[in-house]
């Protein structure tokens, strides 16, 4: 039993913890920015999977790595635009419009990668993202190999948490997101575009969300695979409700659950030749799922999440 506790104290174990988190950060601020906004983007499975093979695509076509970032992100605020224009234009089912784009992006991915690559059955490899070694930062004991030995994604993916609380927080256009997320009859009553503010939040998030796909295909590996989000979306749903839709919160969220599931990797080692693999396959999403049902109890989601806005409306 101490070599299971054991697991928690290693460097390694942490390092792969923030690694595995990283898209799952970059998925969750996605998602709360535009609940925040008072949509709900239930596309971000199909976001993160478009993000994942066109920024690889575009690598792989002879784009530098971050240009392949842009055109990820570009992707993902191009399906962005499309939920906004059926949830926030029209009106529609958020619910529904979110699943459809999901449904269409992840499609539209596997079509695209079917067309320009037909007869190829090993995924054509690019060289990703390498791990950066940073100057003192990386030398400092435990933090060091934890955080500051990572790829440029996962240092972008905390930077922007620091950037989205203080966006959010401080400024007068993240201010005006978030009232419309609570009250947009008083947002229009001040002369502000309520569609307007919604579109703008549910694009960048979608185009975050897609960095998140991105960092799959550019970082944590070196080729586009199907199926390879992998339910990622959908847990950053959850997670968005268990951070109470706070920024700090979200990166925790994140965090945790990629301990969660790099303990149940390492626990296989330790104890899988008596347990079947499938039971610790279960294990982040069934600790998960109790943390979501303790957390949420004492969330504050925004008043006017799912609620569709008819301007003149009271």
């Amino acid at each position: 039993m101490a070599s299971v506790f054991d697991i928690l104290l290693t460097v390694s174990f942490w390092a792969a913890a923030v690694r595995i988190a990283t898209p799952l950060i970059f998925g969750v601020l996605g998602a709360l920015l535009c609940e925040k906004s008072g949509v709900l983007n239930l596309g971000i499975e199909g976001i993160m999977t478009v993000g994942a093979m066109s920024g690889w695509l575009a690598v792989y076509a002879g784009a530098d790595l971050w240009t392949g970032v842009v055109v990820a992100a570009f992707m993902g605020a191009l399906f962005g635009l499309l939920l906004s224009f059926f949830t926030v234009t029209l009106g529609l089912s958020q619910h529904v419009s979110g699943l459809g784009v999901t449904m269409l992006a992840t499609s539209a991915a596997y079509f695209t990668y079917r067309v320009i690559l037909p007869n190829v059955d090993t995924p054509p490899r690019i060289v990703p993202f390498q791990p950066l070694d940073i100057p003192v930062l990386s030398s400092i004991p435990f933090l060091g190999p934890v955080l500051f030995q990572q790829t440029a994604l996962t240092l972008l993916a905390f930077v922007l948490v620091g950037v989205l609380a203080w966006f959010l927080a401080k400024t007068p256009l993240g201010l005006a997101v978030r009232a419309v997320g609570e009250n947009p009859s008083a947002v229009e009553a001040q002369g502000l575009n309520v569609l307007w503010l919604r579109t703008g939040a549910v694009v960048a998030g979608s185009a975050i969300m897609a960095i998140g796909g991105a960092f799959l295909t550019m970082s944590a590996f070196d080729a586009f695979f199907f199926e390879m989000v992998a339910g990622r979306g959908w847990i950053c749903i959850a997670l968005t409700v268990f951070a109470s839709w706070k920024p700090g919160k979200a990166l925790f969220a994140a965090i945790l659950f990629g301990a969660f599931d790099a303990f149940q990797v390492r626990l296989q080692q330790v104890v899988g030749a008596f347990l079947p693999s499938q039971i610790f396959l279960m294990i982040p999403y069934i600790l998960s799922i109790v943390a979501l049902v303790v957390w949420s109890r004492r969330a504050s989601y925004p008043k006017a999440l799912m609620i569709p806005y008819v301007r003149g409306q009271r």
